[in-house]
C-alpha cells in the first residue's frame, strides 16, 4: 500500500500523517489484505496456505511467528539464483544485510524497487514534522554525512549490501525530485564513493565551505558523527589549507569527487580559512559543532538504543543544541517516525506508521527482559516472552513491553526482528514504541550487534587455546562497551586462576586477538575496513573481583538464589567497581581479518 507525500507541502504531510494513524486499525487490515492477495501463491505462502487467498484469520492460524533461522533457507536459496516467487511475487531486487548475524555472516532480508518508495516516503515525511517545532529549515541546508558500505556478491548476481547502501545507491536517491528541506552540503558523487576516508574528508570540506548555510547537522547514528568529528581533529589543517588556497589535496583521487568538490569550494577563500583555524585552534573542542556551524540548530542522530551511549560526547561536542532522532528503521522494514523530536533522548518514541507493514506484537511478561537488569547492568539473555498471545498494532497497552514481529510487502511473513519496545502512548489509533534494546545482544559500538553466544565462543577458543596449555583457567568474565574514547572498543574483564601466577602480556595480547578473530564479520568490518571500533581489550582483575561484583548486585536489589555473572555490566558503579580492581590492561595487536566474501554456492 503506497501513499503519496510532496515534501514540500509540509500542511498536506501532517494531514496524511493524521489520517493515518487515525485509521490504523482499517489500513493494516488492508495491509495484511494487500500482502496476502499478492502473495498467497509463493512457495513458502502456500506451504501453509495450500495456495489460497485466505483470510486475515486463517494467515494469522496457519503461518507460524518465525526467527531467521527458519527462513534462511529460503533466502538463501534466492541468493544462489533460484526464483523469487520462493517468497515474494514480485522480484527481488536486492538482498539487505543486517547488522544481525547467522553463522558469522550477516543476516539478508528481501527486498524489492518497489520497496524504495516506501523508504522515499518515511524520508519524505519525517522533516515537515520536525519543521513544525524547527521552523525555517527550508531557508538553508543539512551538513549529512552519509556513507557506502561494501556489496556482497552471490550466486544469483543479485547485490546484499546494507540497507542504506542501497538507498543511497537507487534512483529513488540519486534522481531525487526538489525537497525545499532537505538540500545536503554533500554533493552525491562524495556520499556514493567507495574510499571511506575521501567521502569523509570531502564531505565536511564542503560543509565547512558552506558553514554559514548550514541548518542542522548529523549522520545516521551518533556513533558516525562522533567518528567525523574525531576525523575533523585531525584533519582541519589541511582542509582549512584546501579552503585558503582554493585547491583539493591530491590525495582525493577520485575524479567525480574532485570535480563535485571543486565547483563548491569555487576560488581561494584565505577569510573563511581563518575562522575556521581560530576555532579549530581552541582547546578544549567542547561546542565545536556551534563554533564551526553557529546557524545549527540541532543534530540528527539516531541516540535510541545503544547509541544512547554517546550522548554525553555529542553533548560535549555540540554545546548541548537538541539531539533529534527523527526515524525508526530496520533492514527489514521501515517502521516510523517521531512526532515529537525535540523530546529529550530518554523520551523518544516513534510512531508506527500502519501503511508500511503489518505489525504484531510478542508481549513481554517480565520486565527484566525489557529493562536488562538495570541494577546488574545486564544485556539480559532471559526469554520472558510468551509463545503464544500476539497482538496487533492498534490493541497494545500503554506501559507494556512487547517484540516487534513484521509481515512485509516483500517476502518476511509473521518474522520476529528482535527489538523489544515499550509503548509510551498512541497518536491518534496509532501505538508510539519507546526503544528498549535488541533481544540477545551484549556489546554495540556502532553497527555490530555482539549477542552473548557468540562472545561465549570467542572467549572460550582463546582460553583453551592460549590460557589453558599454561595451566591457567578464566574464572569469570564480562564485558562493556567503553565509548569514553573514538572509536569505541569492547573491553572484557577477566578473572584468572592461579592469580598468583604471572601472565606473560604477550598472552593476553594474543587472547585479544583471538576473541576479535572470532568475532562475526559484521564486528571484523568495522574493526578492519571502516575502522569504527578500535582494538579490543582485556582487564584482568585482581581475584574476588566479581565476588565484589554480585555484592554490589545483590545489595541493588538481585536475588542471591538467582544470581548469575551479568556477561554484560552497563551501570557506571559495576564498571568503577571493576575497574578499581584491574592489575592489568592488554589491547590486541592484531587486527582481525575480513573480506566481503560471496554469499552462495560457488
Amino acid at each position: 500500500m503506497l501513499f503519496e507525500c510532496d515534501p514540500n507541502d509540509g500542511e498536506s504531510t501532517i494531514k496524511l500523517i493524521e489520517n493515518l494513524t487515525t485509521n490504523a486499525s482499517r489500513i493494516q487490515q488492508q495491509v495484511l489484505d494487500e500482502i496476502i492477495a499478492r502473495n498467497s501463491g509463493t512457495e513458502y505462502l502456500k506451504a501453509f496456505l495450500h495456495g489460497n487467498n485466505t483470510s486475515r484469520d486463517l494467515f494469522k492460524k496457519r503461518v507460524p511467528v518465525v526467527e531467521y533461522e527458519q527462513v534462511k533457507p529460503y533466502i538463501d536459496r534466492i541468493a544462489n539464483g533460484e526464483p523469487s516467487s520462493i517468497v515474494s511475487a514480485h522480484p527481488i531486487t536486492e538482498l539487505l544485510t543486517s547488522s544481525g548475524t547467522s553463522g558469522g555472516q550477516p543476516k539478508m532480508m528481501p527486498s524489492t524497487a518497489e520497496e524504495l518508495d516506501r523508504k522515499t516516503f518515511l524520508y519524505d515525511i519525517q522533516v515537515p514534522v520536525v519543521n513544525q517545532y524547527v521552523p525555517g529549515l527550508d531557508e538553508g541546508k543539512g551538513m549529512y554525512l552519509y556513507f557506502i558500505k561494501p556489496e556482497i556478491p552471490t550466486k544469483s548476481g543479485l547485490p546484499a549490501r546494507p540497507v542504506l547502501t542501497s538507498y543511497y545507491k537507487s534512483p529513488n536517491f540519486r534522481n531525487r525530485r526538489f525537497n525545499k528541506y532537505n538540500i545536503y552540503t554533500s554533493p552525491d558523487e562524495t556520499i556514493l564513493c567507495a574510499d571511506s576516508k575521501q567521502s569523509m574528508y570531502c564531505q565536511l570540506l564542503c560543509g565547512l565551505v558552506q558553514r554559514d548555510e548550514v541548518l542542522r547537522v548529523g549522520a545516521v547514528f551518533a556513533s558516525a558523527f562522533l567518528r567525523a568529528i574525531k576525523f575533523l581533529e585531525n584533519y582541519w589543517k589541511e582542509m582549512c589549507a584546501n579552503i585558503r588556497t582554493g585547491e583539493l589535496s591530491s590525495w582525493i583521487a577520485d575524479e567525480t569527487v574532485r570535480t563535485a568538490v571543486l565547483k563548491i569550494m569555487s576560488e581561494p577563500n584565505p577569510e573563511l580559512a581563518g575562522e575556521i583555524e581560530k576555532e579549530c585552534r581552541l582547546e578544549p573542542w567542547e561546542g565545536i559543532v556551534k563554533r564551526l556551524w553557529p546557524r545549527t540548530k540541532y543534530v540528527d542522530v539516531i541516540v535510541t538504543g545503544s547509541m544512547a551511549q554517546y550522548i554525553p560526547l555529542l553533548d560535549l561536542y555540540s554545546g548541548g543544541l537538541p539531539l533529534v532522532s527523527t526515524m525508526y528503521a530496520s533492514s527489514e522494514c521501515y517502521f516510523g517516525i517521531n512526532m515529537k523530536p525535540l523530546n529529550l533522548p530518554s523520551e523518544v518514541s516513534y510512531t508506527l506508521l500502519p501503511n508500511m507493514a503489518f505489525f504484531e506484537f510478542i508481549p513481554v511478561e517480565r520486565e527484566e527482559e525489557a529493562v536488562a537488569g538495570e541494577c546488574n547492568g545486564i544485556g539480559g539473555d532471559g526469554d520472558g516472552r510468551s509463545p503464544v498471545e500476539v497482538v496487533d498494532l492498534v490493541d497494545v497497552q500503554v506501559g507494556k513491553y512487547y517484540e516487534l514481529v513484521v509481515t512485509t510487502f516483500t517476502g518476511l511473513y509473521r518474522y520476529r526482528v528482535g527489538d523489544i519496545l515499550q509503548v509510551a502512548g498512541f497518536h491518534n489509533r496509532a501505538p508510539q514504541f519507546r526503544f528498549v534494546h535488541r533481544r540477545n545482544v551484549v556489546l554495540s559500538v556502532d553497527t555490530d550487534k555482539t549477542n552473548e553466544g557468540d562472545l561465549l565462543n570467542a572467549i572460550t577458543a582463546a582460553k583453551r587455546r592460549l590460557l589453558h596449555p599454561l595451566r591457567l583457567f578464566l574464572t569469570e568474565y564480562t564485558s562493556y562497551a567503553d565509548t569514553s574514547s573514538i572509536p569505541g572498543h569492547y573491553v572484557l574483564f577477566w578473572e584468572i586462576s592461579p592469580s598468583t601466577t604471572m601472565v606473560d602480556a604477550s598472552v593476553i595480547e594474543e587472547c585479544c586477538s583471538v576473541v576479535e578473530a572470532l568475532l562475526d564479520s559484521v564486528y571484523r568490518r568495522c574493526r578492519r575496513k571502516d575502522r569504527s571500533i578500535g582494538p579490543l581489550e582485556i582487564r584482568v582483575v585482581e581475584c574476588g573481583a566479581f565476588d565484589a561484583l554480585m555484592d554490589l548486585c545483590v545489595s541493588q536489589g538481585s536475588s542471591v538464589n538467582q544470581y548469575k555473572t551479568p556477561r554484560c555490566v552497563k551501570s557506571p558503579e559495576a564498571i568503577r567497581l571493576l575497574n578499581e580492581r584491574v592489575v592489568g590492561r592488554f589491547f590486541s595487536k592484531k587486527t582481525p581479518e575480513w573480506e566481503p566474501c560471496r554469499i552462495g554456492a560457488m
